[in-house]
């Protein structure tokens, strides 16, 4: 198979090394890792199976390449490339270039068995994180604003710079927390305000990703369990969590997404928050924090042991307060793992 990538994660997953400038060609049996002088050292002491090749013009040097090879075939996903790039490519060879979409994502939508220890490593970190999380908030967040528990969130979830965010953590009080993907506000913590926090980090390159939603109690932990002041919350709440309870219980290999996406929607539905949940169940998660597979309403995907995706159920009442629970699954024999 002949293939070209540009971006970083696909092309980690195909050498153990990238960098924020390089191009990777497969050509049969033969691979070739092109970058520039600034990153020559780091290529040729981690690339695995493949030729480092160091140039200036990377899309120059690629295209010398294919010229040598006489390939008149190569695959490349649309997604990856900026049309500058494409089209220096194209506009220059006479080879047939086979635009196939997420093409890296389908080669990685199974994880080895290497990977799923990585991932639930990286899960297990992040659910150490939390702990640690919660009791910064509990001792120095109250009277703070989004802005600086975000702040603290960052370090904290990272062990001050020793791991990188899977991406910009969800700090979210009250309202806000009924937007999905919240930005910070100055809303201050304060006692027995609702706190959703969606956050992860990364372990050897992999991404974790977990929410929780508390009563910001003195004694607050991020669990599962909690128990709220407001009737409306706490029947939210309970809705949300036997949602994903009940997902990550019944989920199948062999099982269509949709079908696992349809263990959350209808307990959700029948509680009556069917126009308050207003995204998918999941999502893939690996070297990218959105993988396949998708777990929504449309996705016909075959569930298959090695898959890890998000469940993460949500209720979200427009300037009133949102709920989301979310862990990480492994389909491991048949069934789904949290990690």
């Amino acid at each position: 198979m002949n293939y070209m990538l540009k971006n970083e994660n696909a092309i980690y997953y195909e050498c153990a090394y990238s960098c924020d400038n390089a191009l990777y060609l497969r050509l049969g049996s033969e691979a070739f890792f092109i970058t520039d002088g600034r990153y020559m050292i780091d290529a040729k002491t981690y690339v695995k199976n493949a030729n480092v090749v160091i140039a200036t013009d990377l899309y120059a040097q690629a295209l010398k390449i294919l010229k040598k090879t006489k390939i008149k075939k190569i695959i490349f996903d649309p997604k990856e490339w900026s049309v500058f790039g494409f089209e220096r490519m194209r506009q220059k060879s006479k080879i047939d270039f086979i635009p196939q979409v997420d093409f890296s994502h389908k080669k990685r939508i199974i994880k080895s068995d290497e990977e799923l220890k990585i991932m639930a490593k990286a899960a297990k970190l992040g659910a150490k994180a939390f702990k640690h999380l919660a009791k910064e908030f509990r001792k120095h967040g109250f009277g703070k604003d989004e802005y600086t528990l975000t702040h603290f969130a960052k370090g904290v979830l990272g062990d001050f710079g020793k791991y990188d965010l899977s991406f910009d953590p969800i700090v979210a009080i009250n309202k806000n927390a009924a937007k999905p993907h919240a930005m910070p506000t100055v809303t201050t913590l304060k006692k027995n305000d609702l706190l959703l926090v969606d956050a992860g980090l990364k372990y050897k390159r992999y991404c974790s990703d977990r929410t929780r939603t508390v009563q910001a109690d003195k004694h607050f932990m991020f669990s599962t369990h909690q128990k709220f002041k407001h009737k409306n919350i706490q029947k939210a709440y309970d809705t949300v969590l036997k949602a994903h309870d009940n997902a990550i219980s019944k989920a199948r290999s062999g099982m269509k997404a949709k079908k696992i996406d349809a263990f959350t929607r209808d307990i959700i539905s029948k509680a009556g928050f069917e126009k308050y949940y207003v995204h998918s169940t999941g999502h893939g998660v690996g070297l990218d924090i959105h993988e396949m597979p998708y777990i929504s309403t449309k996705s016909n995907t075959v569930i298959e042991d090695g898959m890890v995706f998000t469940i993460e159920p949500g209720i979200y009442l427009p300037d009133t307060f949102g709920i989301r629970i979310e862990d990480m699954v492994a389909m491991v024999d048949g069934k789904a793992k949290i990690l």
